[in-house]
C-alpha cells in the first residue's frame, strides 16, 4: 500500500531539488529563459499544437539532462575532491549529454519555426 505521507513529501524533495539547482546552476537559468523565449515565440508564431507538444518535450529534455549534470558532478564531487582522470572524464561526458540534448533541440526548433517564420515574410511581402 502506499505510505500516503511519505508520497506527498516526496514533492516537497523534489521542489527542494528544482530550487536548488535553480538558484546554484547558472546555466539551468539560461535553459529556463531560452523555454521561455521558445513558448512566446511559437504562441506568437501560432505554431500548433502537435509542434508546441514537441517543442515542450525537447524543453524537458534539455532541463532533465541539465539537472542529471548537476547530480553527476555533486556525486563526483562527493566522492572526491583529488584531480582523478575517471572523475574529469564522468563530468565531461555529463556535460557532453547536455550539449547534445541542446544541439538537438535547436535543430528541432529550427524545423518547427522555420516554415513558420517564411509563412509570416511572405504574408508581410
Amino acid at each position: 500500500m502506499i505510505n500516503q505521507k511519505r508520497f506527498i513529501s516526496s514533492f516537497g524533495y523534489a521542489w527542494e531539488g528544482i530550487k536548488y539547482v535553480f538558484k546554484h546552476d547558472q546555466n539551468i537559468r539560461v535553459h529556463f529563459l531560452v523555454a521561455l523565449i521558445v513558448i512566446i515565440f511559437s504562441l506568437l508564431l501560432d505554431v500548433n499544437p502537435f509542434e508546441m507538444g514537441i517543442l515542450g518535450v525537447m524543453i524537458l529534455l534539455v532541463i532533465v539532462t541539465e539537472m542529471i549534470n548537476s547530480t553527476m558532478e555533486k556525486i563526483v564531487d562527493l566522492i572526491t575532491k583529488e584531480h582523478h582522470e575517471e572523475a574529469r572524464i564522468a563530468k565531461d561526458v555529463s556535460s557532453g549529454m547536455v550539449l547534445l540534448t541542446a544541439v538537438g533541440s535547436v535543430i528541432v526548433g529550427i524545423l518547427i519555426f522555420t516554415p513558420h517564420i517564411l509563412r509570416l515574410l511572405h504574408l508581410s511581402h
